[in-house]
């Protein structure tokens, strides 16, 4: 096997196993997403701002140092149960990391309500705190973030997404370790779609679940036609649920969509491995491979050929929805919050694109140059795809 097409193998099985090997990884090496509702509290209040904060349960309670019954109880009933025992242990852990500011001068927290809510297949903390801030009129809040991660490393990184309405301005922010504060009447709106620009790149990136079904896309085409319009139905497809789903239009309740996203890998990766286990159907040059108007690569269509992409759309639909689940952003319709949906979807498709463009070439080399090998190799990474998937449609059905 030559040096170039020994780098191709490596490169192809390096791409495809990351996402595999850190879906199965612990809770350190994750992400995680802290929500923020900050509003100016409703009039006659004794606070002055009210903030909503939506932690994930289990990280919360590990980073607070609480013992193993507190962050292992599953179940609304006992983890609201062990929120209310630890309270003090988790007011103190919160407000050492989260603050309110106005004009330089820090705010009074004071914990109002704990609860816990659903979001996408976790357990959150939703934990309301009511501020008193001292000062003259016409000034401005600082909100500032540093929830997670600690030196425990529980997690190994997080974004704060604030939705807040303070000084007669709305908008929205993603708070992280290099920009953990937001200044009422300084965040503008380029500054806002970069951010979202960002999350939403992230958000796929890291997305074991999503990157998986890309790549079984991928892998079931063989030219670069296919594969523009592959991309572009499952582009469509979940751009329109996202912005419906993150628009409160369409709600469907994360139980049914995150099976579906799993049973979706699972379909597509074992139509793969029928395709590799019928051998090499592959003919013509990598050249001709990438050519938009290049000849046909593969001898005869097949039923998936055929139904292929409404397949796709359909499941980018599914898919659409658990990127809004995932943003998990809940305000109300503002030409602000639009932009910042935009940009959050733009990010999605620009890794998207990025992947595509590291891993077809990649698969086309290996297939025109060494079939054998990519027969097997092909194998090994379909069969590693669907068996993942189908792990995760059982834990998801069963609730796990």
């Amino acid at each position: 096997m030559t040096l170039r097409r020994s780098l191709a193998l490596a490169g192809l099985l390096a791409l495809v196993s990351s996402p595999v090997a850190g879906s199965v990884a612990w809770a350190h090496d994750a992400t995680s997403d802290v929500y923020a509702q900050v509003t100016a509290a409703p009039s006659g209040s004794t606070a002055d701002v009210s903030a909503v904060l939506d932690l994930e349960y289990d990280l919360l309670m590990k980073s607070a140092w609480l013992r193993a019954e507190a962050y292992e109880a599953t179940g609304r009933e006992a983890q609201l149960a062990q929120l209310d025992e630890h309270r003090d242990d988790v007011d103190e852990y919160v407000t050492g990391r989260f603050a309110v500011a106005y004009d330089g001068v820090p705010c009074t927290p004071a914990l109002a309500d704990v609860d816990v809510v659903e979001r996408g297949e976790r357990a959150y903390a939703s934990l309301t705190y009511a501020f008193a801030c001292a000062g003259e009129p016409e000034g401005t809040h600082e909100i500032s973030s540093a929830l997670f991660p600690d030196a425990e490393s529980f997690v190994h990184s997080t974004e704060t997404i604030v939705r807040y309405a303070l000084d007669e301005e709305e908008g929205s922010a993603v708070l992280t370790a290099a920009s953990p504060t937001l200044t009422t009447g300084e965040h503008r709106l380029l500054r806002q779609m970069g951010e979202f620009f960002v999350l939403g790149g992230e958000h796929l990136l890291f997305g074991a679940d999503h990157v998986l079904f890309l790549l079984a896309l991928l892998i079931g085409t063989r030219r670069l036609r296919d594969v523009v319009w592959t991309a572009t139905a499952f582009t469509v497809a979940h751009s329109v649920t996202f912005l419906l789903a993150a628009l409160g239009v369409v709600s469907v309740p994360a139980a049914v969509v995150e099976p579906v996203i799993a049973a979706s890998i699972a379909v597509v990766a074992l139509v793969d491995l029928g395709q590799v286990r019928r051998g090499p159907t592959v003919h013509g040059s990598v050249r001709d491979a990438l050519r938009l108007r290049a000849p046909a690569v593969r001898e005869e269509r097949t039923a998936w050929d055929r139904w292929r992409l409404p397949v796709v759309f359909v499941f980018g639909l599914v898919h659409g929805l658990g990127f809004a689940g995932a943003l998990g952003i809940d305000a109300a319709w503002s030409w602000t919050l639009l932009w910042s949906l935009l940009s959050f979807n733009v990010g999605i498709e620009a890794v998207q694109l990025g992947i595509v463009a590291v891993a077809f070439p990649l698969l086309a080399l290996l297939r025109t140059r060494t079939p054998r090998v990519a027969r097997w190799a092909l194998a090994v990474t379909t069969t590693a795809i669907a068996a993942t998937a189908l792990y995760w449609l059982t834990t998801r059905l069963l609730g796990q």
